[in-house]
């Protein structure tokens, strides 16, 4: 029996180096699982001429981590499709974003409300293909002051300064981004495994 173990885990092993497997047992596959998301952001000023775009990844939170591992293996609710919003992160006052973060408490950042949008903007995704989701609509927000936009988190709630619902992910742009009323900002969120 012992020898068969061995044996078996030597041909695990060179299937891995050859990269012929294509299952791996559960502890290994979720050892090597990872969710990430990407954001691309395009920057258009009140005449509709594109100023910048940019692209980076953004940080699960630890609550959007757990809700993942709740619902597939601990029979927890699963968030409706429609109730995912994306919304903006002030410059003013910007210390830090963290892992520990929830919509309840964020300490180092504020969300920037200075959008005519009435409710943070619906992310939509639309179906996974390829172990992606992306939105199947761009999110759009049209700015109404003048101000600096440091990032973007996505949440379950929709109301503008909401303190509930599940903080999913957190992001900083690459460079901040100054924008001036009329300005729009719209913003693509890809997530991967």
């Amino acid at each position: 029996m012992i020898q068969t173990l061995k044996n078996a885990i030597l041909i695990i092993a060179k299937m891995v180096a050859r990269k012929s497997l294509r299952y791996l047992p559960l502890p290994m596959l979720m050892q090597l699982a990872t969710v990430r998301g990407r954001f691309h952001v395009e920057h258009y000023n009140s005449k509709g001429e594109l100023l910048s775009t940019q692209d980076f990844d953004n940080g699960v939170t630890n609550v959007g981590k757990d809700l993942i591992l709740d619902v597939m293996f601990n029979d927890a609710t699963a968030i409706l499709q429609s109730a995912w919003d994306i919304s903006l992160i002030d410059n003013a006052g910007f210390t830090a974003l963290a892992a520990a973060d929830t919509m309840a408490s964020h300490t180092g950042w504020v969300e920037l409300q200075a959008y005519d949008e009435a409710t943070r903007v619906a992310w939509g995704p639309g179906a996974s293909a390829s172990q992606s989701v992306t939105n199947a609509a761009v999110a759009t927000f049209n700015l109404n002051a003048t101000d600096v936009v440091y990032g973007i988190f996505v949440t379950s709630e929709g109301t503008k300064g909401g303190t509930t619902g599940t903080l999913w992910s957190t992001a900083a742009f690459s460079a901040t981004i100054p924008v001036t009323s009329g300005d729009q900002l719209k913003i693509t969120y890809t997530v991967s495994a």
